[in-house]
Protein backbone atom coordinates (compact mmCIF):
# COMPACT_ATOMS: atom_id res chain seq x y z
CA UNK A 1 0.00 0.00 0.00
CA UNK A 2 1.29 3.34 -0.61
CA UNK A 3 -0.02 6.87 -1.38
CA UNK A 4 0.88 9.74 -4.35
CA UNK A 5 0.61 13.14 -4.81
CA UNK A 6 -2.97 14.87 -4.84
CA UNK A 7 -3.62 19.09 -4.59
CA UNK A 8 -3.22 19.74 -1.17
CA UNK A 9 -1.22 16.44 -0.60
CA UNK A 10 2.66 16.17 -0.01
CA UNK A 11 3.98 12.62 -1.86
CA UNK A 12 4.10 9.79 0.41
CA UNK A 13 5.13 6.13 -0.22
CA UNK A 14 6.94 3.45 0.92
CA UNK A 15 10.17 5.03 2.38
CA UNK A 16 7.89 7.11 4.51
CA UNK A 17 10.26 8.19 7.91
CA UNK A 18 7.53 7.68 10.86
CA UNK A 19 7.09 10.87 12.80
CA UNK A 20 7.89 10.95 16.18
CA UNK A 21 4.28 9.53 17.62
CA UNK A 22 3.82 7.19 15.33
CA UNK A 23 7.23 5.79 15.60
CA UNK A 24 6.86 5.81 19.69
CA UNK A 25 3.44 3.92 19.09
CA UNK A 26 4.37 1.69 16.36
CA UNK A 27 7.76 0.97 19.15
CA UNK A 28 5.60 0.37 22.67
CA UNK A 29 2.99 -1.88 20.09
CA UNK A 30 5.81 -4.06 19.10
CA UNK A 31 7.39 -4.21 22.35
CA UNK A 32 3.78 -4.78 23.92
CA UNK A 33 3.67 -8.06 22.08
CA UNK A 34 6.79 -9.00 22.76
CA UNK A 35 5.60 -9.01 25.97
CA UNK A 36 2.11 -11.22 25.28
CA UNK A 37 4.38 -13.85 23.62
CA UNK A 38 6.48 -14.53 26.96
CA UNK A 39 3.44 -13.80 29.20
CA UNK A 40 0.29 -14.08 27.40
CA UNK A 41 -2.25 -15.21 29.97
CA UNK A 42 -0.79 -12.28 32.08
CA UNK A 43 -0.97 -9.35 29.61
CA UNK A 44 -4.58 -10.92 28.40
CA UNK A 45 -6.04 -10.67 32.00
CA UNK A 46 -4.52 -7.51 33.17
CA UNK A 47 -4.45 -5.59 30.37
CA UNK A 48 -7.07 -6.14 28.00
CA UNK A 49 -10.24 -4.37 27.82
CA UNK A 50 -12.82 -6.90 30.13
CA UNK A 51 -16.45 -5.12 31.08
CA UNK A 52 -16.73 -7.23 34.16
CA UNK A 53 -13.58 -6.27 35.36
CA UNK A 54 -13.99 -2.45 34.36
CA UNK A 55 -13.76 -1.59 38.54
CA UNK A 56 -10.55 -3.86 39.32
CA UNK A 57 -9.06 -2.58 35.96
CA UNK A 58 -9.65 0.70 35.65
CA UNK A 59 -6.83 1.21 32.93
CA UNK A 60 -8.32 -1.12 30.43
CA UNK A 61 -9.48 1.21 28.02
CA UNK A 62 -6.65 2.33 27.52
CA UNK A 63 -4.31 -0.42 27.29
CA UNK A 64 -5.92 -2.60 25.64
CA UNK A 65 -4.93 -0.32 22.75
CA UNK A 66 -1.15 -2.31 22.92
CA UNK A 67 -2.54 -6.01 23.01
CA UNK A 68 -3.06 -7.86 19.73
CA UNK A 69 -4.78 -10.89 19.29
CA UNK A 70 -1.51 -12.85 16.88
CA UNK A 71 1.24 -11.27 14.48
CA UNK A 72 -1.36 -10.45 12.12
CA UNK A 73 -3.33 -8.51 13.92
CA UNK A 74 -0.79 -6.29 15.31
CA UNK A 75 0.97 -6.05 11.52
CA UNK A 76 -2.33 -5.35 9.80
CA UNK A 77 -2.84 -2.27 12.05
CA UNK A 78 0.82 -1.15 12.28
CA UNK A 79 1.27 -0.53 9.10
CA UNK A 80 -1.77 1.43 8.81
CA UNK A 81 -0.43 4.21 11.38
CA UNK A 82 2.60 4.09 9.60
CA UNK A 83 1.20 5.01 6.52
CA UNK A 84 -2.16 7.30 7.66
CA UNK A 85 -0.62 8.55 11.01
CA UNK A 86 2.70 11.00 9.67
CA UNK A 87 0.93 12.98 7.34
CA UNK A 88 -1.60 13.91 10.38
CA UNK A 89 0.63 14.21 12.96
CA UNK A 90 3.08 16.16 10.48
CA UNK A 91 -0.03 18.48 10.71
CA UNK A 92 -1.35 18.77 13.91
CA UNK A 93 1.94 18.27 15.86
CA UNK A 94 2.59 15.08 18.58
CA UNK A 95 0.23 16.26 21.35
CA UNK A 96 -2.61 16.29 19.56
CA UNK A 97 -2.31 13.46 17.30
CA UNK A 98 -1.89 11.54 20.12
CA UNK A 99 -4.78 12.99 22.02
CA UNK A 100 -7.06 11.97 19.02
CA UNK A 101 -5.83 8.49 18.77
CA UNK A 102 -6.62 7.85 22.04
CA UNK A 103 -9.65 9.54 21.87
CA UNK A 104 -10.46 7.12 19.11
CA UNK A 105 -9.61 4.08 20.91
CA UNK A 106 -11.52 5.05 23.93
CA UNK A 107 -14.59 5.04 21.39
CA UNK A 108 -14.00 2.08 20.32
CA UNK A 109 -14.38 1.11 23.76
CA UNK A 110 -17.40 2.79 24.15
CA UNK A 111 -19.31 1.39 21.17
CA UNK A 112 -18.65 -1.74 21.99
CA UNK A 113 -19.37 -1.53 25.97
CA UNK A 114 -22.52 -0.22 24.75
CA UNK A 115 -23.53 -2.89 21.98
CA UNK A 116 -22.00 -6.05 22.67
CA UNK A 117 -20.03 -5.97 25.88
CA UNK A 118 -17.10 -8.48 25.61
CA UNK A 119 -13.24 -8.38 26.06
CA UNK A 120 -11.25 -6.63 23.41
CA UNK A 121 -7.77 -6.06 22.29
CA UNK A 122 -5.70 -4.41 19.54
CA UNK A 123 -5.43 -0.50 18.40
CA UNK A 124 -8.01 -0.95 15.77
CA UNK A 125 -10.44 2.02 16.74
CA UNK A 126 -7.59 4.15 17.21
CA UNK A 127 -6.45 2.84 13.43
CA UNK A 128 -9.95 4.01 12.21
CA UNK A 129 -9.99 6.93 13.51
CA UNK A 130 -6.81 7.82 12.24
CA UNK A 131 -7.25 6.48 8.77
CA UNK A 132 -10.86 8.71 8.71
CA UNK A 133 -8.89 11.45 9.82
CA UNK A 134 -6.52 11.10 7.19
CA UNK A 135 -9.80 10.58 4.56
CA UNK A 136 -11.37 13.78 6.27
CA UNK A 137 -7.98 16.07 5.51
CA UNK A 138 -6.84 14.27 1.98
CA UNK A 139 -10.06 12.75 0.45
CA UNK A 140 -9.04 12.55 -2.85
CA UNK A 141 -5.73 10.89 -1.89
CA UNK A 142 -4.73 7.78 -4.62
CA UNK A 143 -4.29 5.03 -2.36
CA UNK A 144 -2.59 2.23 -3.94
CA UNK A 145 -3.46 -1.31 -2.48
CA UNK A 146 -0.92 -4.01 -2.75
CA UNK A 147 0.86 -0.99 -4.82
CA UNK A 148 -1.37 -1.58 -7.40
CA UNK A 149 -4.97 -0.73 -7.46
CA UNK A 150 -5.47 2.98 -7.03
CA UNK A 151 -8.01 3.92 -4.65
CA UNK A 152 -9.14 7.13 -3.36
CA UNK A 153 -9.04 7.57 0.48
CA UNK A 154 -11.93 8.94 0.91
CA UNK A 155 -13.89 5.60 -0.93
CA UNK A 156 -11.44 3.31 0.93
CA UNK A 157 -12.68 4.61 4.71
CA UNK A 158 -15.77 4.49 3.06
CA UNK A 159 -15.69 1.05 2.35
CA UNK A 160 -14.40 0.18 5.88
CA UNK A 161 -17.08 2.05 7.28
CA UNK A 162 -19.35 -0.43 5.63
CA UNK A 163 -17.45 -3.43 6.35
CA UNK A 164 -17.55 -2.30 10.25
CA UNK A 165 -21.13 -1.32 10.17
CA UNK A 166 -22.06 -4.59 8.42
CA UNK A 167 -19.63 -6.48 10.48
CA UNK A 168 -21.08 -5.42 13.75
CA UNK A 169 -24.64 -5.96 13.22
CA UNK A 170 -23.46 -9.57 12.00
CA UNK A 171 -21.70 -9.49 15.20
CA UNK A 172 -24.95 -8.43 17.42
CA UNK A 173 -26.32 -11.42 16.53
CA UNK A 174 -23.87 -14.69 16.36
CA UNK A 175 -20.91 -13.18 16.55
CA UNK A 176 -17.36 -13.39 14.76
CA UNK A 177 -14.42 -13.11 16.90
CA UNK A 178 -13.79 -9.60 15.67
CA UNK A 179 -14.40 -6.31 17.70
CA UNK A 180 -16.32 -4.62 14.61
CA UNK A 181 -18.27 -2.45 17.24
CA UNK A 182 -14.78 -0.96 18.15
CA UNK A 183 -14.09 -0.23 14.74
CA UNK A 184 -17.10 1.64 14.33
CA UNK A 185 -16.69 3.25 17.79
CA UNK A 186 -13.20 4.26 16.27
CA UNK A 187 -14.81 6.18 13.03
CA UNK A 188 -17.67 7.44 15.14
CA UNK A 189 -15.09 9.07 17.65
CA UNK A 190 -13.01 10.64 15.28
CA UNK A 191 -16.17 12.04 13.41
CA UNK A 192 -17.52 13.77 16.09
CA UNK A 193 -13.96 15.29 17.73
CA UNK A 194 -12.94 16.20 14.15
CA UNK A 195 -16.71 17.77 13.46
CA UNK A 196 -16.90 19.54 17.06
CA UNK A 197 -13.35 21.11 16.28
CA UNK A 198 -11.73 19.93 19.92
CA UNK A 199 -8.34 19.91 17.96
CA UNK A 200 -5.96 22.71 19.76
CA UNK A 201 -5.19 23.33 16.05
CA UNK A 202 -8.67 25.22 15.75
CA UNK A 203 -8.33 27.24 18.62
CA UNK A 204 -4.69 28.96 17.39
CA UNK A 205 -6.65 30.11 14.34
CA UNK A 206 -9.41 31.48 15.85
CA UNK A 207 -6.50 33.52 18.14
CA UNK A 208 -4.51 34.10 14.71
CA UNK A 209 -7.84 35.29 13.32
CA UNK A 210 -8.64 37.77 16.62
CA UNK A 211 -4.93 38.88 16.26
CA UNK A 212 -5.28 40.10 12.47
CA UNK A 213 -8.62 41.47 13.66
CA UNK A 214 -7.28 43.81 16.24
CA UNK A 215 -3.89 44.59 13.60
CA UNK A 216 -6.26 45.78 11.32
CA UNK A 217 -8.15 48.08 13.64
CA UNK A 218 -4.58 49.54 14.44
CA UNK A 219 -3.75 50.27 10.77
CA UNK A 220 -7.37 50.79 9.51
CA UNK A 221 -8.19 54.72 9.69
CA UNK A 222 -11.82 54.36 9.33
CA UNK A 223 -11.96 52.00 11.86
CA UNK A 224 -9.11 53.40 14.47
CA UNK A 225 -11.24 56.31 14.93
CA UNK A 226 -14.20 53.77 15.64
CA UNK A 227 -12.34 51.77 18.57
CA UNK A 228 -10.63 55.06 19.59
CA UNK A 229 -14.03 56.33 19.94
CA UNK A 230 -14.71 53.96 22.67
CA UNK A 231 -11.90 54.62 24.90
CA UNK A 232 -12.14 57.23 27.42
CA UNK A 233 -9.68 59.18 25.48
CA UNK A 234 -8.02 59.24 21.95
CA UNK A 235 -4.09 59.29 23.34
CA UNK A 236 -5.04 56.09 25.72
CA UNK A 237 -6.70 54.31 22.26
CA UNK A 238 -4.09 54.21 20.44
CA UNK A 239 -1.20 52.89 23.03
CA UNK A 240 -3.89 50.40 23.53
CA UNK A 241 -3.78 49.76 20.14
CA UNK A 242 0.12 49.81 19.83
CA UNK A 243 -0.19 47.46 22.89
CA UNK A 244 -2.06 45.05 21.30
CA UNK A 245 -0.58 45.13 17.91
CA UNK A 246 2.76 44.04 20.45
CA UNK A 247 1.20 41.30 21.36
CA UNK A 248 -0.30 39.88 18.88
CA UNK A 249 3.02 40.53 16.73
CA UNK A 250 4.46 37.66 19.34
CA UNK A 251 1.45 35.98 18.90
CA UNK A 252 2.32 35.52 15.18
CA UNK A 253 5.79 34.62 16.14
CA UNK A 254 4.16 31.68 18.41
CA UNK A 255 1.79 30.53 15.89
CA UNK A 256 4.71 30.43 12.90
CA UNK A 257 7.10 28.20 15.42
CA UNK A 258 3.90 25.73 15.62
CA UNK A 259 3.79 25.04 12.07
CA UNK A 260 7.35 24.62 11.78
CA UNK A 261 7.78 22.59 14.58
CA UNK A 262 4.53 21.48 16.26
CA UNK A 263 2.58 22.28 20.03
CA UNK A 264 5.15 20.09 21.93
CA UNK A 265 8.21 22.56 20.97
CA UNK A 266 6.51 25.14 22.95
CA UNK A 267 8.12 26.76 25.76
CA UNK A 268 5.88 27.18 29.43
CA UNK A 269 6.09 30.84 28.78
CA UNK A 270 4.49 30.81 24.95
CA UNK A 271 1.57 28.57 25.92
CA UNK A 272 0.49 31.11 28.60
CA UNK A 273 0.52 33.84 26.04
CA UNK A 274 -1.42 31.45 23.70
CA UNK A 275 -3.46 31.18 26.95
CA UNK A 276 -4.10 34.60 27.96
CA UNK A 277 -4.61 35.84 24.64
CA UNK A 278 -7.30 33.04 24.07
CA UNK A 279 -9.42 34.03 27.33
CA UNK A 280 -9.36 37.61 26.18
CA UNK A 281 -10.55 36.53 22.86
CA UNK A 282 -13.60 34.88 24.60
CA UNK A 283 -13.93 37.40 27.02
CA UNK A 284 -14.54 40.21 24.42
Amino acid sequence: MSYQTSPGFNSFGIGLTPTPMVKRLLIANAVVFALQLVLSDFMFDWFAFQPRQIVFRPWGPFTYMFLHGDLMHLFGNMLFLFFFGPPLEARWGEREFLRFYVVCGLGGVALSFLFMPASIVGASAAVYGVMLAFAMNWPNAPIYVFGIFPVLAKYLVAFFGIVALLGATGSAQGGSGVAHFAHLGGLVAGWLYLKADFRTGKVLEGVQRAARRKRRLAIVPGEEKEEEHATASRGRGREKLRENEALYDQVDAVLDKISAEGMSSLTQAELRLLDEVSKKHRTN
